[in-house]
């Protein structure tokens, strides 16, 4: 039998009125809080209000560390509050809330996500990112979604504008991906066809909000826009994910991710985010297919936004890119897609993306 889990979510302008009727709802009584040290600070007491007028119990609260890795994850299994907790609150950003994915995997006890930047959609994913402890990529970790994410909207117009602009860097991505990853299997299943629904209109919504809600993030206002990619990043690329991830079929991620998956393999200078380096991604999935229309517009897009035109904007060389294609068979979109990749084809588009980019960027 087949059966799709989809997150609740619940969304306000300020705080978590009603948090305790709904985790109540649940059944759960005790509830641990893990996150990022920031994002602790920022919505922990939130939290507590939230909760005031409840019978649910926190145990405790935790810092994650800074990756999600699995030394982490390990030493948050043995911590008793962990043990003893109904439900594990995820707190941050998302790799925050994927260490707090597997954590609850490995304990068999539910999670609910609350994202505090909008850099990604791992508050809604049934999948986790984890890294090798020099924070280099390790693997993909299937899990169970979270029960239900709570996106609170002051909380991501006050949180630093890089983590809003990457995450519709990452968001953008969504589109593209499912596209061009299912473009040989027709007929699919129900599920996928909802999947493929979502993403067809995931990208309009950040072209349409995207400047305009950065520019308000930016001043830390509360605004539709904010709430429009907000709701876009956080729940409706979530749900697309879960939906176009199938025992028959991955469309879920696709050339953009391998891209920064191997990319991660390249020992450089200064940090990149995660949705800064798939804005290249998207680039160069569209050199790869040809489709030089959606290259021009989101090359355009990207230069509006001052996402990622360029491997020089990454802190790589051209010559980084065929030590990349060397790993691109162990990448899990390789290995899943019923496109059929090749390795000298990835290296062309990325080295096509790279020269069409500069030239945008040279533009007036």
């Amino acid at each position: 039998m087949k059966t799709v889990r989809l997150p609740n979510y619940s969304i306000s302008n300020r705080g978590y009125e009603g948090l305790g009727q709904i985790v109540e709802s649940y059944g759960f009584k005790k509830v641990v809080l893990v996150g990022g040290k920031r994002a602790l600070k920022a919505v922990s007491q939130k939290i507590r209000d939230g909760l005031r007028d409840s019978s649910v119990e926190i145990l405790g609260e935790f810092i994650y560390g800074k990756e999600c890795t699995l030394k982490n994850i390990e030493a948050l299994k043995n911590k008793k509050e962990v043990l003893e907790a109904d439900v594990i609150f995820g707190i941050g950003g998302g790799k925050a809330l994927d260490t707090v994915k597997v954590l609850s995997y490995y304990l068999g006890k539910p999670c609910i996500s609350f994202p505090t930047i909008c850099s990604n959609c791992a508050g809604g994913t049934a999948i986790a990112v984890v890294y090798n402890d020099d924070g280099s990529f390790l693997k993909y970790e299937p899990t169970p979604a979270a029960v239900h994410i709570f996106v609170e909207i002051e909380t991501i117009a006050q949180a630093p504008e890089e983590y809003f602009w990457a995450g519709i860097g990452d968001g953008i991505s969504k589109k593209a991906e499912v596209l061009f990853a299912s473009q040989n299997d027709d007929p699919i299943d129900f599920v996928a066809t909802m999947g493929l629904s979502l993403a067809e209109s995931s990208q309009d919504t950040l072209i349409k909000y995207g400047e305009e809600g950065l520019r308000d993030v930016r001043n830390n206002e509360v605004s539709r826009s904010v709430e429009s990619i907000a709701s876009e990043i956080l729940i409706n690329t979530g749900y697309i994910s879960n939906l176009t991830n199938g025992e028959d079929y991955y469309y879920n991620s696709s050339l953009a991710h391998v891209f920064f998956n191997l990319s991660t393999l390249i020992e450089r200078k200064g940090e990149y985010l995660h949705g800064y380096l798939v804005s290249f991604g998207v680039l160069v999935l569209h050199a790869y297919d040809k489709n030089y229309e959606e290259l021009e517009k989101i090359a355009r897009f990207n230069k509006k936004l001052d996402l990622a035109l360029c491997l020089e904007d990454l802190g790589l060389k051209r010559e980084d890119i065929f030590t990349m294609a060397d790993h691109i068979e162990e990448t899990l979109e390789w290995k899943r897609s019923s496109v059929a990749l090749t390795r000298d084809k990835f290296i062309e588009a990325c080295l096509y993306a790279d020269e069409f980019g500069k030239k945008i960027k040279e533009e007036n």
